[in-house]
């Protein structure tokens, strides 16, 4: 097995969404989109030419989405009326390109999906493998990553995140939840944690959130298990899969109700809301370039189509600059 870089072990707070915005701190030259990069090129022991700042280690697949008859009652957006083809890409959190897959550093999984339409027209839907996000702003996502850094050599106790956690309820909720390690990616469950706005063809708006179930349920490897693994089994199980056939999800939208919050994504809606089927996504297909195709595609969860509008959620406005700023090293 490859010798793994590990980042500071409090990595595993950090996840699968760069977020950020185009605000300057206070004291500083740079904006926090390119503070929060930064710090997590640090906290991977980066930088690591050609590879993303988070969520480095990853692969890709391919499928076709097939729309539900009770998706049209929710939205009137084409990438789940008709039906499409799609790219996924599967990852582990963090910058560090070998990281294990069974490091805790590694949570959560992350799972983009590409809806690729007429006319090199495209859709992405960005999840990850927790239903939580640790800040509700990207200031204090930045304040999160910054404590993080401070704590590596610090003799200070309590640690500076130590400090930060118990002041910020969310984030240290967000670091307690256990981190249970999938069979597959195929077994996996995926969340949206921002909000986006649901137009129907009649004119009626919901907002609601994503998620991604599989098919034949979800299915994880007792915690024993998990320390015995191949540090790249994830990676090498998927395309074994494939090869014995195709595995399926089902892609729906829960609902808010009046009173939900809709623009923070650290707060969890009850999970007695209704959940409506979008439709199934099916993947067939492993994809042997993939290594050279995630490396010149940046996946946005603002490249929206009509009928889906993004809410008013900071973290969810804020998330294309960081990716923007993470591509743009990544090209060099």
């Amino acid at each position: 097995m490859q010798h793994h870089v590990r980042p500071v072990p409090v990595m595993a707070l950090l996840f699968s969404t760069l977020c950020i915005s185009s605000a300057w701190a206070e004291g500083t030259t740079k904006p926090v989109t390119e503070q929060l990069v930064d710090t997590l090129t640090q906290l991977s022991g980066g930088p690591h030419p050609g590879f993303r700042s988070n969520h480095a280690k990853g692969i890709v697949v391919e499928g076709y989405f097939t729309p539900a008859a009770s998706a049209a009652e929710i939205t009137k957006a084409e990438i789940f009326t008709q039906p499409h083809p799609v790219v996924v890409r599967y990852s582990n959190a963090t910058g560090v390109p070998n990281i294990a897959d069974n490091d805790g550093n590694a949570f959560p999984k992350g799972m983009a999906i590409r809806f690729q339409l007429p006319e090199d027209a495209s859709a992405d839907l960005v999840t990850i493998s927790v239903n939580a996000f640790p800040a509700a702003t990207p200031e204090e996502f930045l304040g999160l990553l910054q404590a993080v850094a401070a704590s590596k050599d610090s003799q200070a106790q309590p640690k500076p995140v130590e400090t930060f956690l118990a002041q910020h309820p969310a984030a240290l909720s967000f670091v307690n939840t256990p981190k249970l390690l999938p069979e597959s990616f195929a077994t996996q469950p995926f969340f949206g944690v921002n909000a986006f706005k649901f137009t129907n063809a009649q004119g009626q708006s919901r907002y609601g959130r994503y998620r991604i179930e599989p098919v034949n349920g979800a299915k994880f490897v007792s915690a024993d298990a998990a320390k015995a693994v191949d540090g790249d089994y994830l990676m090498h199980e998927l395309p074994q899969r494939l090869q014995q056939g195709a595995y399926r999800y089902r892609i729906s939208v829960q609902l808010a109700e009046a009173g939900d919050e809709v623009n923070n994504a650290t707060v969890i809606w009850p999970e007695n809301r209704r959940v409506v089927e979008l439709g199934t996504l099916t993947i067939d297909k492993f994809r042997t370039d993939g290594a050279a195709f995630e490396k010149t595609v940046m996946f946005s969860p603002l490249n929206l189509v009509e009928g889906i509008e993004a809410s008013n959620d900071p973290i969810l406005l804020a998330r294309p600059a960081a990716y923007s700023v993470s591509f743009s090293r990544r090209l060099q």
